[in-house]
């Protein structure tokens, strides 16, 4: 029996850091739902094109892929139309994520989703664990990984379902405000309290 974890966060707080901890101490199997939705952007695909037909031609490449960061300051700005793509994403991404943990022999599969509490993936996990961090570092981290600018990085933040939110459903909450070594801490902490005594 697959041992689901669901791990969220908003963004820029660390959710892929500590699925790679996972995956590297743990031999955790892990899935970034982030890196599926990315797969929807693909050329042709039935997301694609409906994006292209909600958003406007201009969002595509001359690949005919989406680009993403030209969506991103659409949705952005606009709440009605962030929720408007996620619909239309939703679809593809749940079937992606089912197809991925049907398909894992881990003993347990991370699941790194921004969205999933709101999605309602939650209910499938064993465990939930919430990332958090101070939202000026988020800031900082999107404007230095992104080379978002201060704007840009900041509408992204703002437009986050406010983290109190996920925290309803924490069944551990990881702090990253410090260094990788404090982190790797509070991973094993949380790993010991959580996961490991279901699977004895």
């Amino acid at each position: 029996m697959t041992f689901l974890l669901g791990l969220t966060g908003n963004i820029a707080c660390g959710k892929s850091t500590v699925g790679e901890l996972l995956q590297q101490r743990y031999g955790a199997d892990y899935i970034d739902a982030d890196k599926l939705v990315h797969g929807l952007y693909a050329a042709g695909t039935s997301e694609t094109n409906a994006i292209a037909a909600r958003f406007g031609a201009h969002l595509l490449t001359t690949e005919g892929t989406i680009d993403r960061r030209r969506l991103g300051d659409i949705v952005m700005k606009d709440t009605g139309a962030l929720r408007e793509l996620e619909r239309i994403l939703d679809p593809g991404v749940r079937a992606a994520i089912e197809a991925r943990v049907s398909e894992s022999k881990a003993a347990v599969v991370v699941l790194d989703a921004i969205r999933l509490i709101e999605g309602g993936l939650y209910q499938r996990c064993q465990a939930v664990w919430v990332v958090v961090c101070d939202p000026a570092l988020q800031i900082a981290r999107l404007r230095s990984s992104r080379n978002f600018s201060e704007e840009q990085a900041t509408l992204r933040v703002q437009a986050q379902v406010p983290v109190e939110e996920k925290l309803r459903h924490a069944t551990a909450v990881i702090h990253n405000n410090g260094s990788v070594e404090d982190l790797t801490r509070e991973v094993e902490d949380a790993w010991k309290r959580t996961v490991a005594p279901r699977l004895d």
